[in-house]
């Protein structure tokens, strides 16, 4: 199973498209939040099924604001993240995915991507493929592919 993780557009899609065409075909296509009224054409691109949440820009939308979803064997919890402290640390993301039952969380909104994979959570944030923020301002997102012994790999890719 192959999944794309991404964040953060805010609208200005021509990057998810452009890694739309380059990774297909994907079984499932993940965004953690503020696309800022695109979600339509986000799942219309994917051809798949499409996790979207609400991100902190996401005004007046009907989105969820977290979800919780089976990725094979995997508990995930997404959410964009701002209201868990991201831009400071991921601690209290992790610390309350764990107590959610999570196996991994998925957030975005620090424009800046992680892999943060630990003995009890695994933390992913692809970062944003409109606006980084990382050193080198890269636009980034993340491939996570469940091998045929249902366990997870996670790739960071920059276009």
């Amino acid at each position: 199973m192959k999944i794309l993780i991404v964040s953060d557009t805010h609208r200005q899609n021509e990057n998810y498209f452009r890694v739309i065409d380059k990774v297909a075909p994907v079984d499932m296509v993940i965004h953690c939040g503020d696309v800022e009224g695109s979600e339509y054409i986000i799942e219309k691109k994917a051809a798949c099924p499409v996790e979207i949440v609400l991100g902190n820009n996401d005004y007046f939308s009907e989105l969820p604001r977290e979800k919780n979803f089976m990725i094979g064997p995997y508990k995930v919890w997404l959410t964009h993240g701002h209201n868990y402290y991201v831009t400071v640390e991921n601690g209290s993301i992790k610390r309350e995915a764990i107590s959610r039952g999570a196996d991994i969380v998925m957030y975005g909104h620090t424009h800046r991507p992680v892999i943060d994979i630990g003995q009890n959570i695994t933390a992913i944030n692809p970062g944003s493929l409109t606006y980084p923020r990382q050193d080198g301002r890269k636009p980034s997102y993340i491939i996570m592919e469940i091998d045929g012994k249902q366990k997870a790999h996670f790739t960071l890719n920059y276009l």
